[in-house]
């Protein structure tokens, strides 16, 4: 039997909104990323964008567990001697709630062309509304990303 790749022609995108309410980051980037690669679907091949794409809402709403936020940094680097700039989740999460969520979510997809198709399908809001109510997006549930 021959293995099965799938086509451009029958790959179709669909659209999911995730609320990120009391949310665990970690937990909802895995599987916010496992949507936007398309493992969830059985059609899913490495080297092609099957995917659909992610809203994710109440992003200023998000949790990290145990002082993850006081103890994990991040890095930006402008390429420039003396250029490396040191930031604490939880200020991230403070000033720009919506990046540190796409910043997890890109660390998670494959590194190259492919990986920054995919990542152009995540949208993040801070608030409840988003503009993408013509797509007719399904609400996705996560039941083990909930902070206890």
């Amino acid at each position: 039997m021959r293995t099965y790749s799938p086509k451009a022609s029958e790959i179709t995108h669909d659209w999911h909104v995730i609320d990120a309410e009391g949310m665990v980051l970690g937990r909802l980037c895995t599987e916010a990323a496992r949507l936007l690669r398309g493992k969830h679907k059985p059609i899913f091949a490495p080297h092609i964008d099957t995917g659909d794409h992610v809203i994710i809402v109440n992003a200023d709403k998000i949790v990290l567990t145990s002082g993850k936020g006081d103890s994990r940094m991040v890095y930006t680097y402008s390429g420039y001697p003396g250029g490396l700039k040191t930031e604490s989740y939880n200020n991230l999460l403070s000033r720009k709630p919506d990046d540190a969520i796409r910043r997890s979510v890109r660390g998670m997809l494959p590194k190259g062309p492919l990986g920054r198709q995919m990542i152009k399908k995540l949208k993040v809001y801070t608030g409840p509304a988003h503009p993408h109510s013509a797509q007719m997006p399904k609400p996705y549930e996560i039941a083990h990303a909930k902070s206890r």
